[in-house]
């Protein structure tokens, strides 16, 4: 069988539908690009990257976040001109051609199916851990049975109508908003003297940056990633009402709230945490919990911690599964992927997406350390290639509607200060990518993405170059 008898089926033989539906509300759009991008990369990994850098992180939480509201711009006036599931890689397609939207489409979806294995296992080590330490009699469930179980049901939650997944994760995500919320004003408590009576103070900051500007480099390479997940925004606003308006809306909402919580959070961890505590293994939020002395604080922080994965793991198989629908709509992916259920969900793009975590899963638990390891350090620069197609394609996109020439509806969202800002956003890429190099580990990772991203893309080469022949199909939302 040929590529094209393959990628190319009819609709019909596809299934009898495959249109998704705008049923998202905006409140739902909000919550879910900021739950996407609050995860275990804050409640855990901050430590690392105090850790790091010392107190001067927040520099590198400043860039990397600055970046990110140039993204989320971007993202924005692409999204609300040409609102489909497909996101950035439809973006990429319309700016540079099938083989570039084929190959941004791939490659995101392999990410977040690693991805959603590594989360199901990570949430499933945390929860063992909490369980040890369980009176005596508690049932201790083998790590590789947990992530079955939160797999399978996350399953299940993505197999409902959009609208009722939309408000189940709009509640998951409001969970860790209120939980970040929550540490903030413990944190100003503790550094008020309100809690404890001896408040540290600002004398943390008295050696700024123990390491140099060799240390805010690495924290940089460490935040840039945990910033990863507000893409879903894009990938939501397909099948969000009133989506021009809906997508502004939740970009202007979710980058400041994302910065603030950040930047917020890692503020109170470096004034009141030495950069060694706050790195300790029950991670920073629980570490100054301890300080704080609030108790069972590393068993709350745990379980927040599990829930922030689930949280992310949700959202995950929803963006993944989007994604692989688009591509199927667009000849990309078996035409079979296309089909939705009566409910409207691409249900076999949910499965096709959960079938890969669980293959992973089994594998991991066989091989223990070696399979995710490698598949992770495989997409772990993934972010850099996506944030930098997607400011490759707002440039070229934004050109050609500013000349009429592009097939996008007239902006009513535009990126401010274009093209100055635009090119910022691709100059900060160049740095953290030059920064990356530096380093032997991330300069693997990196190499390791790039050439990942190389075989897609010659695959897709020859998958695009047989179905040119037939006329591309826009996306089908209703």
């Amino acid at each position: 069988m040929t590529p094209t008898s393959t990628f190319a089926t009819s609709a019909k033989t596809a299934g009898s539908s495959t249109r998704t539906v705008r049923g998202l509300k905006p409140r739902q759009l909000t919550m879910m690009g900021l739950g996407g991008a609050i995860g275990a990369g804050l409640f855990l990994g901050s430590g690392k990257g105090v850790a790091a850098a010392g107190p001067a992180i927040l520099v590198s939480y400043i860039v990397a976040g600055a970046l990110v509201i140039l993204i989320m711009w971007m993202i924005g006036e692409l999204s609300a001109a040409n609102p489909a599931s497909g996101a950035f890689s439809t973006h990429a397609e319309t700016a540079f051609g099938p083989v570039a939207g084929y190959t941004i489409g791939w490659l995101y979806w392999v990410q977040l199916a690693v991805v959603v294995a590594a989360e199901a296992g990570g949430a499933a080590a945390i929860l063992t851990g909490v369980l040890k330490s369980a009176p005596a009699g508690t049932p201790m469930p083998p790590t590789w049975l947990l992530a079955t179980v939160f797999m399978a049901a996350l399953t299940a939650v993505n197999m409902f109508a959009v609208a009722k997944y939309g408000e189940f994760e709009f509640w998951f995500a409001f969970i860790k908003v209120a939980v970040i919320l929550a540490f903030l004003l413990v944190g100003a408590l503790l550094l008020l003297g309100v809690l404890n009576g001896t408040s540290p103070g600002l004398s943390n900051f008295s050696d700024f940056a123990p390491k140099g500007a060799a240390g805010i480099g690495a924290g940089l390479l460490i935040v840039i990633f945990a910033f990863g997940g507000t893409e879903i925004v894009a990938i939501a606003a397909g099948e969000t009402k009133d989506p021009e308006k809906s997508v502004a809306t939740a970009i202007r909402t979710v980058a400041w709230r994302i910065c603030v919580f950040y930047v917020g959070s890692v503020f109170i961890i470096v004034a009141a945490l030495s950069p060694e505590a706050a790195n300790a293994p029950e991670g920073p939020f629980a570490a100054l919990l301890n300080v704080a002395g609030l108790p069972a604080a590393g068993t709350v922080m745990a379980l927040v911690a599990v829930f922030a994965l689930l949280s992310a793991l949700n959202a995950n198989i929803y963006g993944a599964s989007r994604m692989l629908h688009s591509l199927a709509q667009r000849r990309h992916a078996p035409a079979y992927l296309k089909k939705t259920a009566t409910n409207s969900v691409p249900r076999p793009a949910v499965l096709w997406t959960v079938a890969f975590g669980f293959i992973a899963a089994m594998l991991e638990a066989i091989f223990p350390g070696k399979v995710l390891e490698t598949l992770l350090a495989i997409v772990g620069s993934t972010i850099i290639v996506i944030w930098a197609s997607i400011a490759a394609s707002q440039i070229k996109l934004r050109r050609s509607r500013d000349r009429g020439t592009t097939p996008f509806a007239p902006a009513t969202y535009r990126m401010p200060l274009f093209p100055y800002l635009s090119y910022t956003a691709v100059g900060l890429l160049l740095l953290i990518t030059i920064v990356a190099m530096l380093d032997a580990g991330t300069r693997t990772q990196l190499l390791l993405t790039f050439a990942a991203t190389a075989l897609i893309a010659l695959s897709g080469i020859a998958i695009t170059r047989r179905s040119t022949k037939i006329p591309e199909p826009q996306e089908d939302n209703a």
